[in-house]
């Protein structure tokens, strides 16, 4: 009741190639013409057309399936094969491709299923589709549609999200640049942004930069249970220290690791009770400059 297949392709299947298979199958399925086997000669079965698989080897009587209406080479299918097979191709009932994936470099394979586990494969995707469709508030007719609508509004969502971390991220700098202190002809600036991401991160420490003019700063974060620690060095300070150095010389305090551009680098951690050290550290190093 399943099947596996392997051909020669160099790109992956269409859904519509998909499409047209199982139509094409299934239209001689529903023929039922009758499954003929003949005991031939090699030579004389390759000459009626006969499919023989690349590398296997066979021997002088071979045994040769057939089905479909026609004779010989017109036939739907004419194959070698000593396996057992139904009488008629109505016997199958249904034909149903599952899946259809690279075997190998220009190989595919598909994968199907006939009969009685077709019609359960069917029945488990349309239970699927109906459990997809009462979750999205709609029906099996249009919920390709209502799932595309949900998708293009998560996209919209999420691009106004951005936005407004933006936003907070230059609200967040204007606010943190007050807590810089003053170093050797430059500014130091060390805060914990706890619950901020990495690219909020970046861009709070890109409009830090701006605002500062020269400065060195750490900014670190814990967010759902993981560390970041990102430095920034202003170009004019780069000669004096690099942004990799501080966070390879911070980052064991939170147990991780990390590195980067002279201007930018981040590491990440486990260890959320290291940051005070980490950033104590930064400072230290900071004030040696």
């Amino acid at each position: 009741d399943k099947l596996r297949f392997d051909f020669s392709h160099l790109e992956a299947m269409t859904a519509q190639e998909v499409a047209d298979i199982e139509n094409r199958v299934n239209a001689e399925i529903r023929d039922n013409s009758e499954i003929t086997t003949r005991l031939m000669n090699i030579d004389d079965a390759k000459n009626s057309g006969a499919m023989a698989l690349f590398g296997e080897k066979y021997d002088d009587e071979v045994r040769v399936l057939a089905m479909g209406t026609g004779s010989d080479a017109n036939q739907f299918s004419i194959e070698l094969c000593g396996g057992t097979h139904a009488k008629r191709t109505g016997d199958l009932g249904v034909f149903k491709i599952t899946s259809e994936a690279s075997a190998a470099a220009g190989v595919r394979r598909i994968e199907a299923v006939v009969g009685q586990a077709a019609l359960d494969f069917i029945a488990d995707e349309e239970k699927t589709l109906n459990t997809i469709a009462r979750s999205v508030k709609a029906s099996s007719d249009n919920v390709g549609e209502k799932v595309e609508q949900l998708i293009a509004k998560g996209r919209l969502l999420e691009k106004e999200l951005e936005a407004l971390k933006a936003k907070l991220a230059s609200s967040a700098g204007s606010d943190l640049a007050s807590q810089a202190i003053e170093g050797n002809g430059f500014k130091i600036l060390s805060a914990r942004i706890d619950g901020t991401d990495v690219p909020t991160m970046k861009t709070t420490l890109d409009q830090l930069k701006d605002k500062l003019g020269t400065a060195v700063i750490m900014l670190a974060a814990e967010t759902e249970g993981k560390v970041t620690l990102l430095a920034g060095v202003t170009k004019d300070l780069i000669g004096k220290v690099k942004a990799g150095d501080i966070v390879k010389e911070c980052a064991p305090y939170v147990d991780g690791r990390g590195g980067g551009k002279p201007e930018m680098a981040q590491a990440g951690g486990k260890n959320a009770e290291g940051i005070p050290k980490a950033l104590e550290a930064f400072q230290a190093l900071a004030g040696k400059l």
